[in-house]
Order: structure tokens, then sequence, then C-alpha cells
């Protein structure tokens, strides 16, 4: 698997560089790939069909000029920036065909994560459809994206993260896990122990990424950011 470890400069050009990854992957320019990125700045990122006034507090998001942008792929609103890792994995369905199946796509992502995590902490559970936890407090969520011949699963892995922020900017999600049992996002979520750069080296050393990606699909990229992460009428459709 291929590696490539890029933060861009803005919340735009790095959603879409995750998506830029799949569609280069679909056009055969790319190979099975993990990148990991960390934001410099906070950031608002809804699912493809979030409904930014249900999930968002957008006066908070707009006294403090926190960008909202929405991403490729499902799942509901989550609050990004520094101290919050995220990773994003392009994944071959020829390589992978039982991967078709949604709850095999989350059970095998979930799986490799969860096993690059237990080398810093053993207390790594997989709870929901689509969570990492410790206990019964949260520190990652997660989506996919399907296409043709490959997919994308990204997510976020909080790690030093100030975690006010989700409260403030976000309300509370439409759909909620059982085991959240109605708690608000103060008692539910938490961030993951451990240095940055241990949690980094384990998900590498998990998904068996040792080609580094030295040509990533910049015009791609731009190309996608100039079409939809940067318009409203894109980030804010919904």
């Amino acid at each position: 698997m291929q590696f490539l470890d890029l933060t861009l400069p803005t919340p735009a050009e790095n959603l879409a560089m995750d998506e830029a990854l799949l569609e280069e992957a679909e056009c055969g320019g790319l190979g099975e790939t993990l990148r990991l990125w960390e934001p410099a700045a906070p950031f608002v990122v809804v699912g493809r069909s979030s409904r930014v006034a249900t999930e968002v507090k957008m006066s908070a998001c707009r006294a403090d000029d926190v960008p909202v942008l929405r991403r490729c792929s499902g799942g509901a609103a989550i609050v990004t920036g520094p101290g919050c890792l995220m990773y994003a994995v392009v994944l071959s369905h020829a390589e992978r065909p039982a991967l078709w199946a949604v709850d095999q796509a989350h059970c095998f992502v979930l799986c490799v994560v969860k096993s690059a995590l237990e080398r810093i902490s053993p207390e790594v559970e997989i709870r929901g459809t689509s969570d990492l936890a410790r206990g019964p407090r949260k520190f990652s969520g997660n989506s996919l994206r399907y296409k043709r011949s490959h997919l994308l699963y990204h997510g976020t892995i909080l790690n030093e993260f100030p975690l006010a922020m989700i409260g403030r900017y976000l309300g509370s999600p439409p759909r909620q896990p059982e085991y959240r049992a109605g708690r608000d996002h103060r008692e539910f979520v938490a961030n993951f122990p451990g240095e940055a750069s241990r949690i980094r080296s384990s998900l590498r050393d998990a998904w068996s990424a040792r080609e580094p990606l030295d040509t990533w699909p910049s015009q791609r990229t731009a190309q996608l950011v100039a079409d939809r992460y940067s318009q409203a009428s894109w980030n804010l459709r919904l």
C-alpha cells in the first residue's frame, strides 16, 4: 500500500484531496493508499446528506470564523482541527470483494485501525456502526464512499483535541448509537491517549503502507476545490 502524510493549507483542499485520491484510483492512476493529515485550524465537516441547520450551530461558527464544509461521504457532522488526526484509506474492490458489503467494509477497516491503536492502549472497542471508543467514550468517527472499482474510508482520531469545541459548534446528531445513551458531547467524547507520532506510525504499520506516494493528484484536487469544496452551493446545500 502507498502512503501519503500530507496536510494541505486549507480545509477545502484537504477534503478535496481525499476525494481526489479515490477518483485517481478509479482512473487507474493510483493503487491502494493510506493518507494521514491534521488540520492547522478548526473547521466543521458535515456529511454528504447532512442538514446544516439541524447538525451545526451556525451562529457560533460565524462568530468564531469557523468554516463549514461538506465531505463526499455519509455520516453526521464532525469538528476537526489541531489535535485531531485525520486518516483516509482507498481500497480496491478487485483485491477485497467482500468490502462491497457496507457492514464488512466498516468491520474490516475498523479492525485494522483498532489493531493499530491497541498497540498504544489495549482498551479500544468498535461501537455502533462506525465508531471507535475506549469504554463508553467515543474518540473516532468514520464514514465511507463507494465508487465503481474502489472505496474511500476516512475518519477522525481525537488525540489532543479541545473537546469543548464539539458542543460549541455541533447540535445533537439526528441519529445516535445505542451506546451513547442520550449523553451530550461533553459526556460522550474523549481523546485517545498517546503521542500523535506513535499513532501515525502504528497506523502505517497496521496497513503495511510502506511505499511513499511521491506524486499526489494535485490538479484533480484543485479542480474539486473549484467545482465543489469552495462553493456554498455544495457546502451549505442542505
